[in-house]
């Protein structure tokens, strides 16, 4: 057989049988010096295992849509009354995929990641500590909402299915197995029972999808339950649900305990963080199935031990900024929660709508414009791009554009509305402002970032070759004095200095001196963008995953669109528009830190 050059993502494994430990041997001297300890089998052509890396994905993925499909078909189908579909019946395929998943944790982490050569690399862009930190965040405040769930329900398990009381207990080991999992593998480069890998990480993506979308309608129903009843009787809200949406089963049980209240209120008030959580998994998930079977070439995948310095070479004005609109946005979502839903008065709810609106158009105008100037600073950035293959930078990219089409759709579907509708007033002036800024600005954001996670980190503190350290050995260099040392007419160094190294003219002296002072500033100004922007996002995801949602409050796109097809719209958009805010306080993160 004629040796041919590795690829660089190649796999190892048996090619009849993803479960054994054994490995394929590979021509290229880097895959020779990683494996020969453990491989003795003879090579194979690089086709024959890219054609086996494809079926094993290719069956993976089609396992993963079909989970997908029924579990999205049980959860809409549970959301309505008239389908008989109930909620436990929903609660109970869950629970059967989180079981099945733990079961295949523990195996992977017992048995697959200790077999000899299972673990020949790692992808050191995977799983970063931020990353892996806001994921155990999330992970501690859904154990809080797994605890009310259970109290919530144990007070009425006479007249509840057994489900609904095993479901947050599963849910519970569910997410604290699974986050030692993310942990402690998210960097692996699995190279043993890849078939099974492949399905079992589609698996786990596939159930944290399914506990994403199961969320995300009870918290809609939640949410659409309330503001019947404020607007209804008792006995109206009772005869609706019958009629109409999905009634859950608690709902015939009276919670009329101080401490039944407080988990219910309790853990409808952390399913955003839940939700969160879902989504974060999903993501670390995925890259460690595009990372099955792969091989890093680590003379051309560098490990850069970037260290996170928040309160170094930084001016504060970014954070104070951006911590001045985080403050002012949680005072505005204060009064605005308390205006709108204790208050049934039109002109409160029009003061509380304007006061949103306003601060919403201040701190996206300010975002843009920081944006901007982040992209003109990068036209100037002397760093070579990043080109090399990396999976987590792809998923992100990919991430902040698909989610951001779901701000974009309530956007246009609300400029739309207010453009056709008559009269117009100051309200609808201000809707229409924050929906053209909104675009404006996620798209602006993307730039910036997309800009910043493509760029290669700075030389550690700008090191000099070692024939300028002998030259300009000095810790302070006045630059008019060297000027002057070194004559302008001479081609060469004084005698002493001369011996073995080259000629050097003052203009490239200078030039080297000050560049470094000149790239100091741009990564202190793309610093304190990156903080700005983090902060601000933070603030942007905390309103409407809190409650903040003038798309039900605003008069307008309900007359144009229905009572029934703009909630439909704003169910269905807003929680992606809700992920790309905590998902750009990632990688904006990353991009500080690169910078």
């Amino acid at each position: 057989m004629t040796e041919e050059p590795r690829r660089k993502d190649s796999e190892t494994g048996h090619p009849n049988s993803s479960m054994g430990c054994g490995h394929k041997d590979d021509k290229a001297s880097l895959a020779l010096s990683q494996i020969a300890s453990f491989s003795h089998q003879a090579p194979s052509t690089p086709a024959s295992k890219e054609v086996w890396k494809k079926g094993g994905r290719m069956f993976s993925i089609l396992l993963a849509v079909h989970l997908a499909l029924l579990a999205c078909t049980l959860v809409s189908s549970g959301a309505f009354e008239k389908i008989a579909v109930h909620d436990y019946d929903v609660f109970f395929l869950l629970t059967v995929m989180m079981l099945i998943v733990i079961i295949w944790i523990i195996f992977y982490l017992a048995g697959t990641s200790r077999c000899p050569g299972a673990i020949l690399c790692k992808d050191s862009h995977a799983g970063p500590i931020w990353l892996r930190g806001g994921l155990i965040l999330f992970a501690i405040f859904s154990l809080v909402m797994d605890v009310f769930k259970i109290g919530y329900y144990s007070s009425f398990y006479s007249c509840l299915s057994a489900i609904k009381i095993i479901y947050p207990i599963v849910q519970a080991i569910f997410v604290v197995v699974q986050t030692y999992f993310l942990w402690v593998s998210a960097k692996d480069c699995i190279h043993v029972h890849l078939n099974v890998t492949r399905c079992g990480l589609m698996l786990t993506l596939t159930t944290n999808l399914a506990v994403w979308m199961s969320a995300v309608t009870d918290e809609s129903v939640h949410k659409a339950h309330s503001k019947l009843k404020k607007n209804m009787t008792e006995e109206l809200f009772r005869w609706f649900l019958r009629v109409g949406m999905r009634s859950s089963s608690v709902d015939q049980c009276n919670c009329n305990s101080q401490i039944c209240q407080i988990f219910k209120n309790g853990y409808f008030w952390l399913y955003p963080f839940n939700i969160e959580y879902s989504l974060f998994a999903s993501a670390m998930v995925y890259v460690m199935w595009k990372n099955v079977g792969r091989f890093i070439d680590h003379h051309s995948h560098h490990i850069q031990r970037l260290k996170f310095r928040l309160f170094r070479r930084t001016f504060f004005v970014g954070i104070m900024l951006g911590l001045v609109i985080l403050v002012s946005g949680l005072g505005v979502l204060i009064l605005y929660e308390v205006q709108v839903n204790s208050n049934t008065e039109s002109s409160k709810k029009s003061q509380a709508l304007t006061m949103y609106y306003i601060f919403n158009i201040v701190c996206l105008s300010l975002m843009s414009l920081v944006c901007i100037g982040g992209s003109v600073i990068y036209r100037f950035d002397k760093r070579d791009m990043d080109r090399h293959k990396n999976p987590t930078r792809t998923l992100d990219v990919a991430l902040l554009m698909g989610a951001a089409l779901g701000q974009y759709a309530i956007s246009y579907y609300s400029i739309v509305a207010i453009v056709a509708s008559t009269p117009r007033d100051a309200i609808s002036a201000l809707n229409l402002t924050y929906a053209l800024l909104m675009i404006a600005q996620h798209t602006f954001q993307n730039i910036f970032i997309i800009e910043g996670l493509h760029r290669q980190p700075p030389k550690e503190d700008y090191k000099h070759d070692s024939h300028q350290k002998d030259l300009y050995g000095l810790t302070f260099v006045n630059i008019n004095a060297v000027s002057l040392r070194v004559p302008d007419t001479g081609s060469t160094l004084a005698p002493g200095a001369a011996s073995g190294t080259e000629a050097v003219c003052p203009s490239d002296l200078v030039r080297s001196l000050t560049a470094p002072r000149e790239m100091n500033w741009r990564r202190k100004f793309l610093r304190e963008i990156s903080m700005f922007l983090l902060l601000s996002n933070v603030i942007l995801w905390i309103m409407p995953a809190f409650g903040a949602r003038p798309q039900f409050d605003n008069d307008t796109e309900l007359n144009f669109y229905g009572d029934s097809m703009w909630p439909a719209i704003v169910d269905i958009c807003l929680p992606f528009g809700i992920f790309y805010r905590m998902h750009a306080v990632a990688s904006l993160l990353e991009v500080y830190i690169v910078s």
